[in-house]
């Protein structure tokens, strides 16, 4: 059989190759028709606009915030560390690839010889060409594998990104909401320094009682104490950012205060059905699905006969100038090989791949449930969240006017240094407390977008 017709018959072969294993179809999953947390009486519509379709930066809007996002999608390690992990799973998709087509080598050597009265001397150039006919698609299974693989690491570099930028995020409104806090211990810090300095005054005339020199000895030492914890506090969250920058420890700017940070009245959530394609970690977990379901095939193509193809040409002299005019001669060989007995590991092997892809399936099925868990949470908590801070508002208000008036009345004469104590302590806690609340609000709603599968959009 000439060589031409050995390549038609192998090319022939390969056309006919078919695939074994299981083809993947998306599993069915349960989803609900709206999200619980959802504002009552507004069901979602086919084309609602859910908040996690909307890009970070039209999400959050502090100029100094964006910066710091962009910061930290550009230098954070382990956004750089997913994306090398995305250049290794492409290196994986071609390794894989190449197994489904031919190698070929090439050589040359030379061998001398001489005794007494006789020398030899040979040259050769030879090429070598082995091919394992993928005809039941084990190759190409692995291909598919590995390629659901490079698409896993994609996403999960997406998931990354949307964590950076929800943990850059929150890391920043909790700065500025300790920065609220030692602005509100350093105001009531002065007012209490002066009171003092007034109580004083009374009891050195005669008018107040050592036992008012000493409580208002209290309050300006509960406000004092508060700042170094809270200059503390700053500092720690400082570094944290630096480090999500990517960056040593440093100071951070600041932008707009936690009272101007935008808030939205109502969070559009979108359909349920929509979180299966926008959140990473879902399609992640799906693409993993998809390389464990190739798997089997792969697993599968071991159990039946293998084609192995070898062949090999060349140029021979006992003449290294008449090398490229010398005798050529070439070989070709075919195989057909089949398992008989391996011990049960081809067995094992198709069942370890089976086990694997459900234990993807699994995974798969959790992943969508934790995702409309933390949706739901998330949305419940915005909502009462923002009810929280509107009562801490008022209380806040209340506690302040009862303060004024009580040294109103103690300066009037018509009550003691405990009622201001009293009250001046209570308005100071519904300072600090609504301040909180602020924070709260706004890390519900990062928690929110970061749950429906926002922040990765480019």
């Amino acid at each position: 059989m000439s060589g031409l017709r050995i390549c038609c018959a192998v090319l022939s072969l390969s056309l006919a190759a078919c695939t074994v294993g299981p083809n993947y179809r998306r599993p069915k999953v349960s989803v609900p028709p709206s999200y619980r947390g959802q504002a009552p009486g507004s069901p979602p519509q086919p084309s609602a606009a859910s908040l996690g379709d909307e890009k970070w930066w039209q999400v959050f809007k502090d100029p100094v915030l964006q910066q710091l996002i962009r910061t930290a999608i550009e230098q954070n390690y382990d956004v750089r560390i997913a994306a090398t992990r995305v250049l290794q799973a492409q290196a994986n998709v071609g390794i894989a690839r190449s197994q489904q087509f031919p190698t070929v080598e090439a050589g040359a050597g030379a061998i001398g010889e001489k005794f007494p009265g006789f020398s030899f001397v040979a040259a050769e150039i030879q090429g070598i060409l082995s091919w394992n006919i993928d005809f039941w698609g084990e190759y190409r299974r692995a291909t598919e594998a590995a390629r659901a693989g490079l698409l896993a690491s994609e996403w999960n570099r997406k998931l990354v990104l949307s964590t950076v930028v929800a943990d850059t995020a929150s890391a920043y409104f909790t700065l500025r909401e300790l920065d609220l806090e030692l602005e509100i211990a350093k105001r009531t810090l002065a007012g209490r320094q002066q009171s003092l300095e007034l109580t004083q005054t009374l009891e050195r005339g005669g008018a107040a009682g050592l036992l008012d020199v000493r409580q208002a000895e209290q309050l300006v030492e509960t406000a004092a104490e508060a700042i170094p914890e809270t200059e503390r506090q700053i500092s720690i969250q400082e570094d944290l950012i630096s480090t999500l920058l990517g960056d040593n420890p440093h100071g951070i700017p600041r932008g707009a205060p936690i009272t101007e940070q935008p808030l939205l009245p109502e969070v559009p959530a979108g359909l349920p059905s929509r979180l299966l394609e926008r959140r990473p970690d879902i399609r992640q977990a799906e693409a993993q699905l998809i390389a464990a379901n190739a798997e089997i095939g792969v697993a599968r193509a071991q159990f039946f006969p293998s084609l192995p193809l070898t062949g090999g040409g060349g140029l021979e002299s006992t003449h290294l100038a008449g090398l490229v005019t010398g005798s050529n001669a070439w070989n070709f060989a075919a195989q057909v090989t089949q398992p008989v007995f391996t011990a049960g590991r081809l067995h094992s092997n198709l069942r370890l791949a089976r086990e694997q892809e459900q234990q993807a399936l699994l995974s798969y099925r959790q992943t969508i449930q934790q995702a409309f868990h933390q949706v739901s949470d998330a949305l419940i908590s915005y909502d009462k969240f923002r009810q929280f801070r509107l009562h801490q508002e008022k209380l806040a208000t209340a506690a302040e006017e009862a303060a004024g008036l009580s040294e109103m009345r103690y300066r009037g004469g018509a009550a003691s240094y405990l009622e201001v104590l009293t009250n001046e302590t209570n308005y100071f806690a519904a300072e600090l407390n609504l301040a909180r609340a602020l924070l709260n609000e706004r890390l519900s709603l990062v928690q929110i977008y970061n749950a429906l599968g926002g922040g990765w959009q480019a």
